[in-house]
């Protein structure tokens, strides 16, 4: 494990609540964390950890550097013992602004290769990369809670829908902006929101008009399952989420993720089958005798002092 993933303050091994004093400081982050450039890593709690997007001067765009760098530190994570669960955020004023046009035209308005096919293999590359960046959230083990305020255009989009749990500000909106620029959504979206909001024919208007999604739409439509009045209040309810998460059996938080990600992409009988091969090798956890005695004792989960993993 990287020496980086391990700088920040440490907290009690307690059961941890967000004081206003903590949620203040993961808002008011001194910068990114080397050696990434676009992204700030904390740890305001044991077994949780902050990721937040930090370009706030460009409006959280994302640049080359960012799409790289969410891959590794979410490789970085998901290897991570000591993590539970990540809450992901925002510097500045909003989420994030979407891509950096102006920073990755090259690969696109450019494209390598001495003929078609050569150009088409090259942009395959670069979008296959692009798409890596998000699914590589799915693919971490450690469920993702993301916390958006303002605004949460184009990439925004397709970052969220790989989330596990969605909040929001009041304040927020949501935009499918891609069509507005000339190419389909091809990170995400269009393949994550139909299974995240149940009408299609909300998704496809979103899609295809580009219109804005406010804070009470997206939570009437099941794209956020809370709003916040505030970002200090939204960093607060989400830690306090991320605490209950990280209070349980790590062996039974992952197996449920990934276990629900299998599901969404499965048949029914097809996650059954998954689910049985799963649990005979994790039934044989100690967690599952530890929470049992817990219980017997009116104790909660969160007092349990669950083995890393």
């Amino acid at each position: 494990m990287n020496s980086f993933f391990r700088f920040a303050f440490v907290g009690s091994r307690g059961l941890w609540r967000p004081t206003l004093n903590t949620v203040r400081a993961m808002s008011a982050s001194g910068g990114p964390t080397p050696p990434f450039t676009t992204l700030s890593i904390s740890h305001p709690v044991n077994h949780i950890t902050h990721v937040e997007l930090h370009r706030p001067e460009k409006r959280n765009a994302m640049n080359k550097a960012f799409w790289s760098e969410m891959v590794d530190c979410f490789n970085q994570i998901k290897e991570d013992p000591e993590c539970r669960v990540v809450v992901f955020s925002g510097a500045g004023k909003l989420f994030t602004a979407g891509i950096d046009l102006m920073d990755i035209a090259g690969d696109m308005l450019q494209p390598e290769g001495d003929d078609s096919a050569r150009v088409s293999w090259y942009l395959r590359k670069i979008i296959s990369k692009y798409q890596d960046t998000f699914s590589v959230i799915e693919k971490c083990p450690k469920p993702v809670v993301v916390a958006v305020h303002g605004a949460c255009v184009g990439a925004g989009v397709d970052l969220i829908t790989a989330c596990d749990i969605r909040l929001c500000t009041q304040d927020a909106w949501f935009q499918v902006k891609e069509i507005d620029i000339g190419l389909a959504a091809d990170v995400g979206t269009l393949q994550r929101l139909p299974k995240v909001i149940g009408s299609r024919s909300l998704v496809n208007e979103l899609a295809l008009t580009a219109r804005k999604m406010y804070s009470d739409e997206a939570k009437s439509s099941g794209l956020v399952s809370r709003v916040f009045p505030d970002k200090e209040s939204l960093m607060a309810g989400a830690m306090e989420i991320a605490g209950e998460i990280a209070g349980r059996s790590p062996v039974a938080v992952q197996g449920t993720k990934i276990n629900l990600i299998y599901s969404r992409d499965h048949s029914v009988t097809e996650g059954l089958e998954y689910m049985a091969t799963w649990n005979m090798s994790m039934l044989q956890t100690q967690d599952l005798m530890k929470s049992a005695q817990a219980a017997l004792e009116r104790k909660s989960p969160k007092d349990v002092p669950f083995s890393k993993l």
